[in-house]
């Protein structure tokens, strides 16, 4: 029977050890990367024993009478390895519910795990959302492509590759990550926003992770005209951010760049992934991006977020 009790910063090398064998889990759900922004939320995190041992985490903030599965993740929820199966799942979310209320808590949002991420299937969290009452209250719309899988550019996509090309164009990774996110920065304020992830962050994380967190661009001599920031999460390469400056828009050097990334550097994953196209909480579709994304092959891939009333 598992037992499930709150985390503490003393389970912190454990947690991550279950992160790594879980069949849902990644770098994104380690301590040592949510942590970097543990200063702007209240944690509420659970940890899930079976047997004297980690077989699960759940990644989760507190706010009011509302906890989140984690609201500085761009997914999280129940995190298990093989040990926790079914019946153990419901198990699991009893005893969640149990906890929970007794914070005073009335609601548990819960931003599931896309599929295309799992290690193995792991979908009870599902089945006990189902179980639990919870409804489903959000869906945003992202993009992925199965590169195990056929699939095509389009005749637009393949000429601009072409004339990218022929520009002299070089395709390569860098360790620079300060120029490209200068080159972010002046791109997403145009549009009146600001990255997610500051630079000192992103700096911070890159040291964590230097092999997952990872910067390919696109220059002409010493100019960046395009650069895309990649986490790999082994099976899955998934695009963080993307920048392209007006001259680099003009030579398509972004195309380039991805087609790079799709055929040659992360041909060997399961899924490349091109992040949501969706605003307003998953009621506006972005017809002009999601439509960009498919010019490369790519379809739609949803990130859930349920909500469940205790």
């Amino acid at each position: 029977m598992p037992t499930v009790r709150a985390y503490d910063a003393s389970d912190a090398k454990a947690w991550d050890a279950a992160v790594e064998r879980s069949r849902n889990g990644n770098f994104l759900h380690r301590r040592s990367y949510m942590d970097y922004h543990a200063d702007r939320f209240v944690d509420c995190s659970l940890v899930i024993e079976q047997r004297g041992e980690i077989v699960g985490v759940f990644p989760a903030n507190i706010t009011d009478a509302t906890v989140t599965s984690h609201a500085g993740l761009t997914y999280g929820g129940l995190i298990t390895t093989h040990a926790l199966r079914a019946e153990s799942t419901l198990e699991v979310f009893q005893q969640m519910a149990e906890r929970f209320r007794a914070l005073q808590v009335n609601r548990v949002i819960y931003k599931a795990v896309p599929h295309v991420y799992h290690a193995y299937p792991a979908e009870e969290d599902l089945y006990a959302l189902h179980r639990m009452g919870a409804r489903l209250q959000r869906r945003d719309l992202s993009s992925a492509i199965a590169l195990q899988e056929t699939f095509h550019f389009t005749e637009g996509r393949r000429h601009a590759i072409d004339k990218a090309r022929k520009a002299g164009i070089r395709i390569s990774g860098t360790d620079d990550i300060d120029t490209f996110h200068a080159l972010l920065v002046d791109v997403l304020r145009k549009h009146g926003v600001a990255p997610t992830h500051s630079l000192a962050e992103l700096r911070l994380l890159q040291s964590r992770f230097p092999q997952q967190i990872l910067v390919h661009e696109a220059r002409i001599d010493d100019e960046l005209l395009a650069g895309v920031l990649v986490y790999d999460f082994g099976r899955v390469a998934h695009t963080q951010y993307m920048a392209v400056s007006d001259e680099g828009r003009r030579l398509d050097a972004l195309t380039l760049l991805l087609a790079d990334l799709i055929g040659n550097t992360y041909a060997t994953r399961q899924h490349f992934t091109l992040g949501i196209s969706t605003t307003q909480e998953g009621r506006e579709l972005n017809g002009g991006l999601v439509a960009q994304k498919e010019y490369f092959g790519a379809r739609a891939l949803v990130h859930d977020f349920y909500e469940w009333p205790l």
